[in-house]
């Protein structure tokens, strides 16, 4: 535990920041999965909502910096390829 009054702080902002990441990071997952729960299920038109909300939700954590913009560009690249493969 530090002593030093700027370390205590850093430590509480720390732990805020950590909890806002976690999460943001939670709901994208949560968004990729029920994408991929509604493509296996094969109701393509809810999956295309979902795959909107999904897109939306990895952009919001690469704009806040949880994630970075390869990753967001990779994660989106994989889910319109489901996608389409689910749509042919």
């Amino acid at each position: 535990m530090p002593n030093i009054k700027s370390a205590i702080k850093r430590v509480s902002v720390i732990e805020k920041k950590t909890l806002r990441n976690n999460m943001i990071k939670s709901g994208f997952r949560t968004a990729i999965r029920k994408f991929d729960e509604a493509i296996e299920s094969g109701d393509i038109a809810n999956a295309e909502t979902l795959f909107v909300e999904a897109t939306k939700k990895i952009d919001m954590a690469c704009s806040k910096g949880v994630i970075v913009k390869n990753t967001a560009a990779r994660k989106k690249s994989r889910l319109a390829k489901k996608l389409n493969v689910a749509k042919a």
